[in-house]
């Protein structure tokens, strides 16, 4: 082969070299572009899945037992994903510990307001049944309806106390670190 074969050959070489080095960061490119946009469709729909559960526990401090866990769980899953949500919330997302606790107060306040209807709820079925009761002149039945009465407003404010505090330590545990 002449001199002007060989450089015909290496021109040739070079054009396909600088062609494939350039299809290769092409593809390399796309291939960047694909998964920038598929981890921005992740924590979109991570966005979408826990939306819900944030309003819900506006409203309910009990349904942070259930998502708070199902938020770990995901955020060990996906930390990448959510260390992109938590930078674009600028907190962590979806919950923080004040949130947390904030739920804990609301549960609180609650309960506390729940106690102070339920007191006066029963004083006044009370006073009701022991007026009748001294009218009637000490009725067994009226005596046994009255004990009744005092049987119920214990059984209800234990129930409900036991539900308090079941779900206040329940509460405060979702903030200890795991």
């Amino acid at each position: 082969m002449g001199q002007a074969g060989t450089v015909s050959l290496f021109g040739s070489a070079f054009i396909v070299g600088a062609a494939v080095l350039w299809g290769s960061r092409w593809i390399a490119r796309e291939l960047a572009a694909a998964r920038d946009e598929a981890a921005r469709a992740r924590v979109v729909q991570l966005m979408q899945m826990f939306a819900p559960a944030v309003a819900a526990s506006q409203m309910d401090p009990r349904t942070l037992l259930t998502w708070q866990p199902i938020a770990s769980a995901a955020r060990r899953l996906a930390p990448d994903d959510f260390a992109a949500l938590d930078r674009a919330a600028g907190r962590t997302f979806p919950f923080t510990d004040d949130d947390i606790q904030a739920a804990h107060a609301r549960w609180t306040a609650e309960w506390l307001s729940w106690e102070r209807a339920h007191d006066a709820e029963f004083k006044l079925k009370a006073s009701a049944a022991e007026y009748d009761l001294s009218a009637s002149g000490g009725s067994p039945v009226l005596r046994a309806k009255v004990d009744a009465i005092e049987r119920e407003k214990l059984d209800a404010y234990q129930r409900r106390y036991e539900e308090y505090v079941r779900i206040a330590k329940a509460l405060q545990a979702l903030t200890r670190p795991s």
